[in-house]
């Protein structure tokens, strides 16, 4: 690969949030980025079957239409807390993101039912079969990335770097991602973001991760659009299929 690249991926897609999800997409295209990674979540807190919801398929196969990719993105994109949880689970899993560690510490005897019955929705949903799974918080323990792979799934995703699962080859990347949660999360997202734009400028792929509550935010939302639309000159649009695709054929 040789042209500069941006993947833009939309986080927690679901008919919880398709509105603030539709604006979003309106938004990026009208800043020139038509074609991004949706990551769908099949039952977003046991509250939001993709495929209970009659008008959600047609407004995924329109995105997907119109260029989107649907990528699974766990199953509940929620994790069940354990009485006996270690000082550093509890961290990563109710500090670092909000019980939504699904895939941290997950089974493979217990991932692989998911990991089926949401592909499976997704495809009936879609129209098309996803290709690429994204744990929630990008929390995937190796017993359940390994579920992943034997599934046939072609690649995932963590915060720093994308893996191409059948060769397990490693393309280092670390997405920008803001935190909402509170003030001080805002404050240092802005921060930290505009560092690492300025600091991954040279890198082949710059990677921009959307979660459905950025867009209420006006700050976090205008450094957004700001950093998209500064990167959209120089490099081009595509989702993590299309990445992956390139990567191995390059």
């Amino acid at each position: 690969m040789t042209a500069p690249t941006l993947v833009v991926s939309i986080h927690d897609v679901s008919p919880l949030t398709r509105a603030p999800v539709t604006s979003i997409l309106a938004a990026l295209a009208a800043i020139g980025v038509t074609r991004t990674s949706l990551l769908v979540v099949p039952d977003h807190h046991h509250r939001a079957p993709i495929n209970a919801d009659p008008s959600f398929t047609p407004w995924l196969r329109d995105c997907i239409a119109a260029g989107h990719e649907p990528v699974l993105h766990g199953y509940f994109h929620q994790r069940t807390r354990h009485p006996d949880e270690s000082t550093r689970t509890r961290l990563v899993t109710r500090i670092y993101t909000a019980g939504e560690g699904e895939f941290f510490d997950i089974t493979a005897a217990d991932a692989s039912p998911l990991l089926l019955r949401g592909r499976e929705e997704l495809a009936q949903c879609a129209g098309i079969q996803p290709t690429g799974f994204i744990a929630p918080a990008w929390l995937l323990n190796a017993e359940a990335e390994t579920a992943v792979r034997d599934l046939g799934f072609q690649y995932t995703t963590r915060l720093k770097a994308i893996t191409h699962l059948p060769s397990g080859r490693i393309h280092h990347s670390q997405s920008l991602c803001w935190s909402v949660r509170a003030p001080w999360r805002r404050l240092v997202s802005l921060a930290w973001n505009q560092f690492l734009f300025a600091s991954l400028r040279p890198n082949p792929l710059l990677r921009v991760s959307i979660h459905p509550p950025d867009i209420t935010h006006p700050k976090i939302w205008r450094q957004i659009q700001t950093l998209i639309t500064h990167a959209v000159e120089s490099r081009e649009p595509i989702s993590y299929c299309d990445f992956i695709t390139r990567w191995q054929s390059g």
